[in-house]
């Protein structure tokens, strides 16, 4: 019976001690995560995946990436093509190691919240009296009024600002507290930012489009997802029609402004917004944002001996590295010959034409309905119009207003952390008083206040009493 008295006991004790390990454990690993250390070397990995992310070109086709980090040529001597799609830095911000960092940043930012400033946050809430003069002298500023009342001094520090306590003959005050909240709020705005950015890598839709005027498309047959999290919106099956586009120039000619009258469909064909876009200009309808970022030109129309009109596509070209250079080809003569010959036309924007002959020679500039023909080779030409494409893209992001918010949060509590929490103690021992105090912020303003304001505590004039009439001999 003795044996098995001892035996229960060691099992009791490697219990304790087993509950024990699972009790420190979450402790333990608080501490870890909490380490400043760490959560600057977290940050220091998050700014450089982030700016790797930005030299690194993104979603883009393997190919693309066997080519330029070719393993005959690695980058760096080590970088190959094998790097990027392993490790997902072709789509870095929503790559399972930008995600995983960010996740760890997260967790330090938590850590350190609920281990370091949330406990200052209630310590710096206590009501903490001090009951002797010796322990108040210990403080970063003392002093001490001779003759003096302890509640005039909290009457003084109440209409300073402080807020006053008293017990018995001691007196606790304390001002700015906000100050003491400040840090948790940033670390809460910066988990807010975090958390609107994953959102906004893992559950947004992307897609662009170049739409002729006069054409439609369909918003989700554009819209592709982003990540794990992108699910798709009633508003999806919205139809936009581009009624026209338009572009603005400067005097020198050149493109000051192209924008596009927009019309959205819902599933019925009702019309359910119509908006004009540019540059900086969106339209927002139903959780996704449609852009103005680009144009081109999709195909002229002309009259051919006073015939038609044609419509003829423009294709783009690059001739000494110039991108916004269109061209068509408007046969001249029998289709079937082996060498077909024509007239052939150019244009850099919607207001101007610059017409070929087929033997490839100058021959004048027009402008659409300008109702000016020109015969060229025997014939007569009239540029009717110019049929401008919007480049457009869309976009939703549900995690923006997280981070604006985030952002909002982050400036305000920024500003509110340089509030300084000031408190003050007091002790009446006797007929004087004994005063200390410290401060987080502001140390060189501090005594200048603190002496200031003892400055107006009054002075207690004891009356002289009464003298005592001699005495007289009788």
């Amino acid at each position: 019976m003795a044996g098995d008295g001892k035996l229960t006991g060691k099992l009791k004790a490697n219990a304790g001690g087993g509950l024990g390990v699972l009790k420190r454990l979450p402790r333990k690993v608080l501490s870890v995560l909490s380490n400043l250390p760490l959560a600057i070397g977290e940050m220091f990995a998050v700014a450089g995946l982030m700016a790797l992310g930005t030299v690194i070109d993104q979603g883009e086709t393997p190919d693309y990436y066997f080519q330029k980090y070719a393993e005959d040529n690695p980058v760096l001597g080590i970088f190959t093509w094998r790097w990027v799609l392993t490790l997902g830095f072709d789509h870095m911000f929503s790559s399972p190691v930008f995600l995983g960092t960010l996740a760890l940043l997260g967790a330090s930012l938590m850590a350190c919240t609920y281990t370091t400033q949330i406990p200052t946050v209630k310590v710096a809430r206590r009501w903490s009296f001090l009951q002797s003069g010796e322990a108040i002298r210990k403080q970063e500023f003392t002093d001490t009024l001779p003759r003096a009342s302890i509640q005039d001094l909290g009457v003084i520090l109440t209409g300073a600002g402080y807020e006053v306590f008293l017990k018995g003959p001691s007196l606790y005050a304390f001002r700015g507290l906000a100050g003491r909240f400040a840090p948790i709020g940033v670390h809460l705005a910066l988990l807010l930012i975090m958390a609107g950015g994953t959102l906004s890598a893992t559950g947004s839709f992307k897609g662009s489009v170049t739409v002729p005027q006069g054409l439609n498309f369909v918003v989700g047959d554009v819209l592709g997802p982003s990540g794990f999290l992108s699910t798709p919106a009633d508003s999806f099956s919205t139809e936009v029609h581009v009624n026209r586009f338009s572009m603005e120039y400067y005097d020198s000619g050149e493109v000051s402004q192209f924008r596009t009258d927009l019309s959205l469909f819902d599933i019925d064909g009702k019309e359910v917004m119509r908006k004009t876009i540019s540059v900086n200009d969106p339209l927002r309808y139903g959780g996704f944002t449609i852009y103005q970022t680009d144009w081109s030109i999709s195909a002229l129309q002309v009259l051919k001996n006073d015939e038609g009109p044609f419509n003829l596509a423009m294709a783009p070209l690059t001739i000494n590295g110039d991108k916004k250079l269109y061209g068509t080809f408007l046969p001249v003569g029998s289709t079937d010959s082996p060498n077909v010959k024509g007239i052939s036309m150019l244009a850099r924007d919607l207001q101007s034409i610059v017409l070929y002959d087929k033997e490839g020679k100058f021959v004048g500039v027009r402008r659409p309905n300008s109702k000016l023909p020109i015969e060229i080779d025997g014939t007569k030409i009239d540029i009717v119009d110019a049929i401008g494409s919007s480049g457009l893209d869309l976009k939703t992001d549900p995690g923006v207003p997280i981070v604006y918010a985030g952002f909002g949060a982050l400036m305000l509590t920024t500003c509110i952390s340089f509030l300084s929490h000031a408190q003050i103690w007091a002790f009446q021992d006797g007929t004087s008083v004994v005063v200390g105090g410290k401060t987080n912020r502001a140390k060189v303003e501090f005594p200048d206040e603190m002496n200031s304001l003892l400055d107006r505590v009054p002075e207690i004039i004891e009356s002289s009493k009464p003298k005592q009439p001699d005495g007289v001999c009788g």
